[in-house]
């Protein structure tokens, strides 16, 4: 098995991940730096990680839809002050992490798994799986402006994107908001698309990733990606579902109340600043004390 699938499949990180993990010189195999490539045989062969051994996960793959807040990054480890990802899914037990990202004036779906190889394949250009957007943009939108969208434009550094389909649900003089799903994943791509034809976008939201699509999910919530929705996914990437281990999914009238619990769980949550949610973490709650 390759090294960097190996660390995949352990449920680390993605390959692509891994694969910069072992150029910086971070993985050792047998106490010995490892390399790109390398084969390694995991009954035999020890793997570590900033000290830490890496072992395969004999245990059930977890994947998740999330319906990501704007002003919250796609990560899971803080650089700063800001939001992430991982404040919102401590429910979720074992290490999930984003497939993909979406910058943080954008919100809807993600995808979260411990899965590295679906994961790999999912952002992998060869299989191309459309991501749509509902695109709020200032104005209206003229003919010109749909046509030079749709067959592709020039988004800088010399990089023209692909043809897009694009539909516009509603226009008025004020706003015009359309649905446009592109086949692949350059940074900030719809944004630098709608700037090209100097459309000011006012709000952005993935709403499906291929068939998957993000529904109803209540902002700030995630939920169990349904066997429906996994086995599209397999089919889609061509991956062999009976080498993965997934939960058999749960009672129809229990998931319809965990959809209702996040959503009541999303409204009821404080909308307090960073700053305060970490005050209170630090000194508690003083009226809880009295």
């Amino acid at each position: 098995m390759r090294i960097q699938k190996f660390i995949a499949e352990s449920g680390l990180c993605s390959r692509r991940e891994a694969e910069r993990l072992v150029e910086e010189g971070k993985i050792f195999v047998n106490r010995s730096p490892a390399f790109v490539g390398q084969d390694i045989d995991p009954e035999k062969d020890t793997v570590y990680c900033g000290g830490k051994r890496i072992r395969l996960k004999f245990c059930n793959k977890q994947y998740f839809m999330f319906n990501k807040p704007r002003g919250v990054i796609t990560s899971m480890k803080a650089q700063d002050d800001r939001s992430i990802v991982a404040d919102l899914i401590r429910g979720i037990k074992g290490r999930v992490y984003p497939v993909g990202r979406l910058d943080r004036d954008s919100e809807g779906l993600l995808l979260l798994t411990d899965d590295g190889e679906l994961a790999e394949k999912l952002t992998h250009p060869k299989y191309s799986i459309a991501k749509t957007y509902r695109v709020t943009v200032k104005g209206e939108v003229t003919q010109e402006n749909l046509r030079n969208l749709r067959e592709g434009v020039d988004i800088g550094a010399g990089i023209v994107t692909r043809p897009a389909e694009v539909v516009v649900k509603k226009q008025t003089p004020e706003k015009t908001v359309m649905h446009i799903s592109i086949s692949e994943g350059k940074n900030r791509q719809i944004r630098k698309m709608c700037e090209s034809q100097a459309l000011d976008v006012l709000l952005l939201k993935r709403i499906a990733i291929g068939e998957i699509n993000l529904g109803r999910l209540a902002v700030g919530a995630y939920r169990p990606l349904t066997q429906k929705e996994l086995k599209y996914l397999f089919d889609t990437l061509e991956i062999d579902e009976k080498q993965k281990i997934v939960k058999k999914p749960k009672d129809p009238s229990k998931q319809r109340a965990f959809d209702r619990d996040s959503h009541r769980q999303n409204k009821k949550r404080p909308s307090k600043s960073v700053y305060e949610r970490r005050f209170l973490k630090q000194f508690g709650n003083k009226k809880s004390r009295k």
